[in-house]
């Protein structure tokens, strides 16, 4: 494991990507964009600072899928993603991240598993297994603001209550352990879920992040069918590990809920 992650949480590659590379992956983006945005509207104008699921079928035509699904499970990426990560990761899920609309929008500390899980299990969350994002920005943007460390230490006091907005705190106030890391297109930022972190907005920022896990049952189980690959496109890529074990997971917790169901 790279040992940048492994002390700090996060890391940077430089310049990973060409721009040949990211104008092929805008085109696609912004055409999830744009029709993701259409039927999003209120939620866009009002409050929205991200997406997901851009690898479904309901925003992208099926050869703009197959142009995604090949920048996923590319040589390129995946070297990175083994590097961090072992040779056992699983694809969990794609997000994108742009600037509110509402430009009274405050950015806001948090760690991922808060909004589905208790303190408690948060707590239990950084001894267990990981969830990471890899961010490709796809222009020049003020980045993100994280606090080292924080993917496998608690909160201090003061951290969890601005992060949870206890004892009148606000979730956009400074914290004194907070790191600014600007990037540039082509970059490459790794970081864990876990974490305590938020985006810094600006600059119409546009990031993809693609997040992979480690191979367990719980973090895939609810990931959409319609977000994987067919066998026709999963035989185009250069390197489909990550998908190939999602797509096991899936179907092994499928049989166990046919069980199950006949079971009672």
């Amino acid at each position: 494991m790279d040992s940048d992650y492994e002390e700090k949480g996060y890391v940077v590659f430089k310049q990973v990507f060409t721009s040949q590379e990211l104008h092929n992956l805008r085109e696609v983006i912004m055409q999830f964009h744009r029709s993701w945005k259409q039927e999003n509207a209120k939620f866009y104008k009002e409050k929205a600072v991200n997406s997901a699921y851009l690898t479904a079928k309901k925003h992208l035509e099926k050869p703009a899928r197959e142009r995604l699904f090949k920048f996923i499970g590319s040589n390129k990426l995946m070297d990175r993603v083994t590097e961090i990560m072992g040779t056992c990761p699983a694809f969990m899920n794609t997000q994108l991240f742009f600037d509110p609309v509402n430009l009274d929008q405050r950015n806001y500390w948090h760690r991922d598993p808060q909004y589905h899980l208790s303190v408690e299990e948060q707590k239990s969350a950084l001894s267990g297994a990981n969830v990471l994002h890899f961010r490709i920005p796809l222009m020049d943007e003020p980045g993100i603001e994280l606090i080292p460390e924080t993917h496998k230490r608690w909160d201090t006091r003061e951290e969890l209550n601005v992060r949870l907005e206890q004892c009148g705190r606000k979730n956009y106030e400074s914290l004194p352990a907070g790191v600014k890391v600007s990037l540039q297109a082509g970059d490459l930022l790794v970081f864990s879920a876990n974490m305590i972190h938020r985006g810094i907005y600006g600059m119409n920022r546009l990031s993809l992040d693609i997040l992979f896990c480690d191979p367990i049952l719980e973090f895939v189980k609810f990931l959409d069918n319609e977000c994987l690959p067919d066998s026709e496109i999963l035989n185009k890529l250069e390197n489909a590990t990550a998908l190939n074990n999602t797509i096991a997971l899936k179907s092994n917790y499928m049989a166990m809920d046919a069980v199950s169901e006949t079971a009672r």
